[in-house]
């Protein structure tokens, strides 16, 4: 449990009935200089009547968050749970709004949304809104539109840093939310952005290098993100041609193990697969197009990826208040095919690493798969 003074509370409840839940959160988080709340929750809890519950016992301030595949809580790992975070205002200035309806959402609402929350840090007086905020974005990770509302919204956020999560469900890929103005909603998302006095640093890292083997996308649906042929056959066939096994045999465990990537000026970027369509065409969380190349990638070790970049940070900006993570699902089944999840707890415990995890990771305007996409946020100068 945060001290009494501490910037950030976490709370962490496993209650399944919704007022439980919500009275548990609340006795944890509240105090009188909480400035807002952010929560990630499993989808297999009663959304409605959380979020009246929710509503009933912390509805007196700033109240944002999003389904999950998964939280990261004190302990590591956990399912069918409710972690939140309470930012106190005497270090954190924060605000939100929620985009109801992606598909409409255009440049326009993009600066008004990020002007009304520039102004809310601007008039907090924390600190300068250069080089002390971030902006971090809450997708319906079913919605197949975060490409279009990142590259509008990083359009217009003027340098501010930025990351995020696209909401799961569980691993179920049926439906996907985000919690904003007192609902649960789909086909919407949240940006919230938060100025602080605190050092920080956005970053994003994953444990994949290229193995040499490309497919080209000879042809794909792009609007329902499907690829329909690799280098001229059925897709499903090729990649399964590629990873040596069935098609019977393609499964999330499988496209956790072999991702495929794009390579963008010198980086690499994975398109993570979602599943097998009976034409035999593949799904993908993020976008795809005919005509680009996809390079076969072999992991290396996530712990041990995900610990060193940590550390480098740590080098700079001193230890960590909290690590505000967005980590993709297919990581955490890598690590649950490999009995490796309580490496992870202990790692995640040491590094004060919370979140969720995710359908996509948001990093600088990009939509990314098989990421870890966060926020160090460091200790105050007294606490180091």
């Amino acid at each position: 449990m945060a001290a009494p003074d501490a910037p950030l509370r976490v709370a962490h409840s496993f209650a399944r009935e919704p007022e439980q839940a919500a009275q548990h959160l609340a006795s944890q988080l509240l105090h009188p200089d909480l400035e807002g709340v952010l929560f990630f929750c499993s989808a297999e809890h009663d959304l409605p009547a959380l979020a009246a519950a929710l509503e009933a016992h912390l509805g007196g301030v700033k109240l944002c968050g999003c389904t999950t595949a998964g939280e990261l809580g004190s302990d590591g790992y956990s399912r069918g749970s409710i972690v939140a975070l309470g930012f106190d205002r005497r270090a954190f200035a924060l605000d939100y709004r929620l985009i109801r309806d992606l598909d409409r959402f255009t440049l326009l609402d993009a600066q008004r949304i990020t002007d009304q929350l520039m102004e809310h840090c601007t008039r907090s007086g924390l600190a300068p809104l250069k080089g002390h905020t971030f902006a971090m974005t809450l997708l319906d990770g079913l919605s197949a539109c975060e490409e279009q509302v990142l590259l509008t919204l990083t359009s217009v956020l003027a340098g501010i840093p930025h990351f995020g999560g696209s909401a799961g469900d569980d691993n179920r890929l049926t439906g996907t939310h985000v919690y904003g103005e007192g609902a649960f909603h789909d086909r919407a998302a949240v940006v919230l952005m938060v100025n602080t006095a605190l050092d920080f640093e956005v970053f994003s890292t994953h444990h994949l290098r290229p193995s040499g083997e490309k497919l080209v996308v000879t042809a794909a649906d792009q609007e329902q993100r499907r690829v329909l042929e690799l280098n001229a056959e059925p897709a499903a066939m090729e990649y399964a041609r590629l990873v040596g096994c069935t098609l019977e045999e393609l499964s999330p465990e499988v496209f956790a193990r072999h991702p495929l990537a794009v390579r963008l000026h010198d980086k690499t970027y994975v398109r993570a697969i979602q599943g097998v369509n009976p034409d035999l065409s593949l799904s993908f969380y993020c976008a795809v197009e005919t005509g680009i190349v996809l390079t076969a990638m072999q992991a290396s070790d996530l712990l041990t990826d995900l610990d060193r970049e940590i550390a480098a940070i740590e080098e700079r900006l001193g230890p960590a208040e909290c690590i505000l993570g967005c980590d993709c699902f297919l990581r955490r089944l890598e690590l649950e095919q490999e009995g490796r999840q309580q490496a992870a707890g202990e790692l995640y415990r040491q590094r004060r690493i919370l979140g969720f995890n995710t359908y996509g990771e948001h990093c600088s305007g990009l939509h990314l798969n098989q990421t870890f996409s966060g926020v160090y946020i460091g200790r105050s100068r007294g606490d180091h």
